[in-house]
């Protein structure tokens, strides 16, 4: 029985880095129904999300993401979701500006930031965790 627990647990890491990746709790969304998903979790667990809308071309983005990653450490009550324009088209159509961030409180989008910067950044989330 104890070999059986152990087991238990050496899997639970695993399943929990595929859930919510590496960084804390960021997960890329890589389809636009895996986004759809996504945002149907948002509304109906009403806790609090940010959203990274970005593109792979895009050197704002990039400028930005390591310290997206590392803020999904230091705000581990906030879900932190990137979704790549290009690879979620449809559901990203509304997007003009990249990167663009959506904050979720209540499972209602109620703040937005055009742009990268890290200070901006992180007293949006430091607000809305």
């Amino acid at each position: 029985m104890e070999n059986t627990e152990s087991a238990m647990e050496a899997t639970k890491p695993q399943n929990q880095n595929q859930i919510s990746g590496q960084h804390g709790n960021l997960i890329t969304a890589s389809t636009d129904e895996h986004l759809t998903d996504i945002y149907h979790q948002i509304r109906t667990s009403k806790s609090p999300a940010v959203i990274n809308f970005g593109a792979s071309w895009c050197r704002a983005c990039a400028e930005i993401m390591p310290s997206f990653k590392e803020l999904s450490n230091k705000f581990p009550k906030l879900s932190f979701v990137y979704a790549d324009i290009d690879e979620c088209p449809e559901t990203t159509q509304h997007i003009r500006y990249t990167p663009t961030f959506h904050f979720y409180r209540g499972g209602e989008r109620v703040d937005c930031m055009f742009g990268a910067g890290e200070e901006r950044l992180h007293d949006r989330l430091w607000l809305h965790s």
